[in-house]
C-alpha cells in the first residue's frame, strides 16, 4: 500500500512561525525528510521512533542532489506510512517543492502541499520593513538572486569565483514602482545592483539586507541601491540572506523590532533537563536570546515502585504529604493513576508544595496546595508547616535529594518518611559543540536551576575544560544553587530575587542591562 507525501513549508527560521496544519503533519509523520534551512527544533513535534534524514544544500555542498531527493520521496512513500518533506520558508517560493509535487504526481504517489511562511516577507517584517505600504509600494516582486544557468553577467572575484546575475527584465524591474525582494542573492549582490542601476533605477533608492532572518542570528544592514553591496561585504553578511529596494527599506530605522529585544545577541545555556528545558528556554527566546540547551542532568525512572506504591496506597494514614518538585508531583500521580486511585486517596491529609512551579503541577493533577512558602527553598516549608512535633508527613522527592528538609522536619519531632519516586542522573549532552563555543567566548550566560544541574554540568567538565567557564557569566536561581557553585569553586555573576524561572529571567535582565551601563 502506498504512503503519502505531505510538502511541508517548515518557515523561515523562528520555530514559531510553523504552522499548525504543519505542526500536525509532523505528529503524524513515520518519515521527516528535512532541509538544511528547516529549523532543526521542528523535528521534535514528529514521533521519537520517526524516521528522520537530513538532505540539506549549503551553497555548492548537497546532501542530495535534487533529483536523488526526489527518488528518495516516491521510494519512502512507495514503502507506506506517512512522509513529510520538510522545507525552509514555502515550499512553492523558490523552494523546489514544484519539482518535488511533480515526479510525485508521475509516479501516482498521493501527496499535499502545506504552505508555509516564506523569508521572502518574514525576514522584512523581523527587520521593521512592511514589503508594501500605501505611501511607499503599491506592489511587492520576489525575485530569485541566483539561476544556474546563466546567459549574461559573469564576473570574476578576488577569490577566483564567479559571481553570477540571473538574466531577468532589468529595465521592468528599475521601472515598476514598488518593491523588489530578492532571495538568494548575497554572491551576486554587486551585479544586481549594477544592473539595476544601469537600468534606470537611482542608487539613492533606500536598500537592506537581512541576512538569518526571524532567528537569534539575524543581522540586517540598511543603506542605498548603490552601497548596499559594499556595506553587506563589511558586514560579513552570508546567506542565507534577503535583500529589499525601495522606499520600505528606509522604514527599517522606525519599525525595528526584533534586534530590540533585550536579550537579543545574547547565547545563553540551559542546563535543565531535557524534558524541563522548554520552560525557561522559551522565555529567554522570547526575549532575543539564542538558547543552547546543554541537559546537565536526566530524569529516570526507578528501577522499582514497589515502595512508592505501597505509600500511596496508606496515603490517608499521613497528616501532610510535601511535595518539592513538580517532577515528584508528575511522577506520584503516575503512579496514583496507575493503581486505579485519584485525589480522594489523600483523605484528610494536608498538602504542601515548596514552590509556584510545583504547585501549579499539583493544580493540574487536581490538588489545590495548602501551603506554598514566600520563599523556595526546603528551609522555609520547616517555617511554613510551623508545629509538626508527632505529625506523620509523606516527602516524596528525588532519589538523591539533599536531606535539609528531612533532617529539619525530624528534629522538629514530625514522624517523616522520605520515599524516592525517580532518579536524577548526569547527561553529558554534546559536550563538543559547548567546549567550542565556550573556547571562542561565544557564550554569554550559563544558567543553573538547581544544585543537581551544577553537579551534573560541572561532572561533564574535567580539568583545564572548567576555566572556559570563567570567562561566561553564571546565573544562579537561589542560595542553595548558588552554594553548590561557591563549593566546587565558581561564584555566581547573580542570584534570583524569586527562586523561580521567571525569577531567573529577570535577574538576567536586570544583569545584562546593568553590563550596558557600565560601557
Amino acid at each position: 500500500m502506498k504512503g503519502k507525501v505531505y510538502l511541508v513549508g517548515g518557515g523561515p527560521g523562528d520555530a514559531g512561525l510553523l504552522t499548525l496544519k504543519g505542526a500536525e503533519c509532523l505528529r503524524a509523520a513515520d518519515c521527516v525528510v528535512y532541509d538544511a534551512l528547516a529549523n532543526a527544533d521542528l523535528l521534535a513535534h514528529a514521533p521519537e521512533k520517526a524516521e528522520k534524514i537530513y538532505v540539506g544544500k549549503r551553497g555548492a555542498v548537497h546532501a542530495l542532489e535534487q533529483d536523488e531527493i526526489n527518488s528518495l520521496l516516491v521510494r519512502l512513500a512507495r514503502r507506506g506510512g506517512t512522509v513529510v518533506r520538510l522545507k525552509g520558508g514555502d515550499p512553492f517560493i523558490f523552494g523546489r517543492g514544484g519539482e518535488e509535487a511533480r515526479e510525485l504526481s508521475a509516479a501516482k504517489i498521493p501527496f499535499e502541499i502545506v504552505p508555509g511562511v516564506s523569508s521572502a516577507v518574514a525576514s522584512p517584517a523581523y527587520a521593521g520593513i512592511p514589503v508594501t505600504d500605501r505611501s511607499f509600494a503599491p506592489m511587492v516582486t520576489f525575485i530569485t538572486g541566483h539561476r544556474r544557468d546563466y546567459s549574461e553577467g559573469e564576473k570574476v572575484t578576488a577569490m577566483g569565483k564567479k559571481d553570477r546575475a540571473p538574466d531577468l527584465p532589468w529595465a521592468s524591474l528599475a521601472s515598476g514602482g514598488g518593491t523588489l525582494v530578492f532571495l538568494m542573492g548575497v554572491s551576486s549582490l554587486p551585479l544586481i545592483t549594477e544592473k539595476l542601476m544601469a537600468a534606470g533605477l537611482s542608487g539613492a533608492t533606500p536598500a537592506a539586507i537581512v541576512s538569518n532572518g526571524t532567528t537569534p542570528r539575524q543581522v540586517s544592514i540598511s543603506g542605498r541601491l548603490s552601497n548596499i553591496a559594499e556595506l553587506a561585504r563589511k558586514a560579513g553578511i552570508k546567506a542565507p540572506a534577503v535583500t529589499v529596494v525601495g522606499g520600505v527599506a528606509g522604514l527599517r530605522g522606525k519599525l525595528a523590532w526584533f534586534e530590540k529585544r533585550p536579550l537579543f545577541g545574547k547565547k545563553i545555556v540551559v542546563t535543565r533537563s531535557r524534558e524541563q528545558a522548554g520552560a525557561l528556554a522559551q522565555k529567554l527566546s522570547a526575549l532575543g536570546a539564542e538558547v543552547i540547551i546543554f541537559p546537565s542532568i536526566k530524569i529516570a525512572p526507578l528501577k522499582s515502585f514497589a515502595a512508592l506504591d505501597r505509600e500511596i496506597m496508606g496515603l490517608s494514614g499521613y497528616n501532610w504529604v510535601v511535595f518539592t518538585s513538580a517532577n515528584g508531583v508528575d511522577v506520584f500521580f503516575a503512579r496514583l493513576k496507575k493503581l486505579g486511585l485519584d485525589a480522594r486517596r489523600f483523605g484528610a491529609a494536608k498538602v504542601a508544595a515548596i514552590g509556584p512551579a510545583t504547585a501549579e503541577a499539583l493544580r493540574l493533577a487536581g490538588i489545590e496546595a495548602d501551603v506554598v512558602p514566600e520563599k523556595y527553598v526546603s528551609e522555609e516549608i520547616l517555617k511554613t508547616l510551623g508545629k509538626v512535633k508527632a505529625q506523620k508527613i509523606l516527602l516524596p522527592r528525588a532519589a538523591a535529594a539533599r536531606d535539609a528538609l528531612h533532617a529539619g522536619l525530624k528534629s522538629a519531632g514530625a514522624l517523616v518518611t522520605e520515599i524516592p519516586t525517580y532518579n536524577t542522573l548526569p547527561d553529558r549532552g554534546n559536550i563538543a559543540v559547548l567546549r567550542r563555543l565556550l573556547e571562542a567566548g561565544a557564550v554569554s550566560l550559563v544558567t543553573f536551576t538547581s544544585s543537581s544541574t551544577v553537579t551534573g554540568f560541572l561532572e561533564s567538565f574535567k580539568g583545564a575544560d572548567k576555566k572556559l567557564l570563567k570567562e561566561a557569566a553564571i546565573g544562579s536561581i537561589g542560595p542553595i544553587t548558588s552554594a553548590t557553585l561557591k563549593k566546587l569553586g565558581f561564584k555566581p555573576d547573580f542570584e534570583a530575587r524569586r527562586y523561580t524561572l521567571p525569577g531567573l529571567v529577570e535577574a538576567a535582565l536586570e544583569y545584562f542591562r546593568k553590563k550596558v551601563d557600565r560601557l
